[in-house]
């Protein structure tokens, strides 16, 4: 009998995740409550990529738990019809950086192998992006995302939608949030063509 692929890649990112939880690559180690590390399950269709753990993450040792991950979350269930357990959720550093603030290049580097095995062994069919720096970490590109926000860029065996970072929507709730909206929809669009 021939083993399910996707059963086959669990213990993978289970060792990745145990590798992640012991990495001081960088000083981010050194301030870190728990690593954060992603949650959701191999074979998700539908994965989104934050900038970094904030607050109630690095406490809780999961990510998209703050007040930013509420919304991401409404904004799925209400877009996509599906609940956390349906899609995997990742960050580009693993580790909350010191009062919240972005990731520096360094730290974006030294946890750019956690994220490209972390998409790999998920295998997602549609990657959204929240932000800056969630994009740029998949993306090479100069552009913001005001300009990147909506747009379908084909991947490596996924499409990548970039949005808004919630904590923008929260900043300026009504411009934002309705722009984020339309990118929900858009996902759950694609995401419907790619399982026909």
């Amino acid at each position: 009998m021939t083993a399910n692929p996707e059963q086959a890649r669990v213990p993978v990112l289970e060792a990745l995740r145990l590798e992640a939880e012991s990495c001081v690559a960088c000083a981010l180690s050194c301030t870190r409550s728990k690593v954060v590390f992603g949650s959701g399950k191999v074979g998700a269709k539908l994965m989104f990529v934050g900038e970094a753990p904030g607050r109630e993450e690095d406490l809780s040792g999961l990510p998209f738990v703050g007040r930013s991950g509420r919304l991401v979350m409404d904004l799925l269930r209400a877009e996509f019809g599906f609940e956390r357990e349906q899609c995997y959720i990742a960050n580009v550093v693993k580790c909350r950086p010191p009062a919240n603030r972005n990731p520096k290049p360094a730290e974006i580097t030294s946890c750019a192998h956690f994220l490209d095995r972390q998409i790999a062994l998920v295998a997602p069919s549609l990657v959204m992006t929240l932000g800056n720096v969630a994009t740029r970490a998949l993306v090479s590109t100069k552009m913001g995302i005001s300009a990147l926000r909506g747009r379908v860029i084909e991947q490596d065996g996924y499409r990548l939608l970039p949005t808004f970072h919630p904590a923008a929507a929260l900043r300026s709730p009504m411009g934002v949030l309705e722009l984020m909206r339309a990118d929900f929809r858009l996902g759950a669009e694609l995401l419907g063509d790619l399982q026909k």
